[in-house]
């Protein structure tokens, strides 16, 4: 049953991931043409070969070229999936300090009110009420089992913890893989139309006579804004994915903490 629902929210999760690049994609793809490059904000109206005309940031970051709706749909994509994270983390967390929850838990535990535990737990819910629920629940099943010794409950007791921990993992570590790749590739985006933009700016030096001054600023232009969309985009991905790599670690620590408290607990109230 638990392997089922997990197979069921890892196809709605690459249902969502897929949908979240393709729609950055074609956002940042419409964004680029149809209000960066508005022929109003040029020269001549003409966004191709005209300037853009005083003020018109989004004309100067259109002259970036082709790369720059590329770049665009992983800055998008970084803010997609951090809002996602910081929700999924905070849901994970459960409604109240956790610190607090714990020790009440602990508190009842000693006291042998497992029910009143429990209730704790769906009061707080989130990752750890989720862990320590299904603890609880074997906990009650083990006190009242004669068919085992105390050995073989506190091993049926551990293993209980560790499947329900091996189910909440995996929910607070999905989609980082793509802020941490979009932190690899963002760079070497923009390096790309660093490299094509220095190409064009060679290009206008290497003609016959008097260089193309215009091709070469254009060139110029276009190098440095990739490189700033690139480093601006890692640099985002980085932050991100530290940071939430930092708040799983967190919380990954309080549910093996209070799995091993339980544990105790268990083994210390059993005969």
């Amino acid at each position: 049953m638990a392997n089922n629902q997990q197979s069921a929210g890892n196809s709605l999760g690459s249902f969502f991931a897929a949908t979240v690049i393709l729609s950055a994609i074609v956002v940042s793809t419409l964004v680029f043409m149809f209000i960066m490059g508005n022929p109003s904000g040029f020269e001549n109206n003409d966004p191709v070969n005209g300037h853009p005309l005083p003020g018109n940031t989004l004309g100067i970051v259109y002259k970036g070229g082709f790369i720059v709706p590329i770049l665009m749909s992983i800055v998008v994509i970084i803010i997609a999936f951090s809002i996602e994270r910081f929700m999924t983390i905070a849901k994970a967390k459960g409604k109240g300090g956790l610190n607090i929850f714990v020790r009440n838990l602990q508190n009842m535990v000693n006291n042998n009110q497992l029910d009143a535990a429990v209730s704790e737990c769906d009061k707080q819910k989130g990752s750890l009420a989720n862990v320590m629920k299904a603890g609880l629940q074997r906990y009650k099943i083990l006190q009242n089992d004669t068919s085992m010794d105390k050995d073989q409950k506190v091993v049926a007791m551990q293993k209980e913890l560790e499947e329900a921990t091996s189910l909440e993992l995996p929910m607070l570590s999905k989609n980082l893989v793509i802020i941490s790749t979009c932190a690899s590739i963002a760079t070497l985006v923009g390096l790309i139309g660093t490299v094509l933009g220095m190409i064009k700016a060679f290009s206008a030096l290497a003609q016959a006579g008097a260089p193309d001054a215009v091709a070469l600023a254009n060139g110029i232009s276009e190098a440095l804004i990739n490189t700033a969309l690139g480093i601006t985009g890692s640099t985002i991905a980085i932050i991100m994915y530290n940071y939430f790599t930092t708040q799983i670690d967190s919380l990954t620590y309080k549910i093996d903490e209070s799995g091993f408290s339980l544990v105790q607990s268990f083994t210390s109230q059993t005969k």
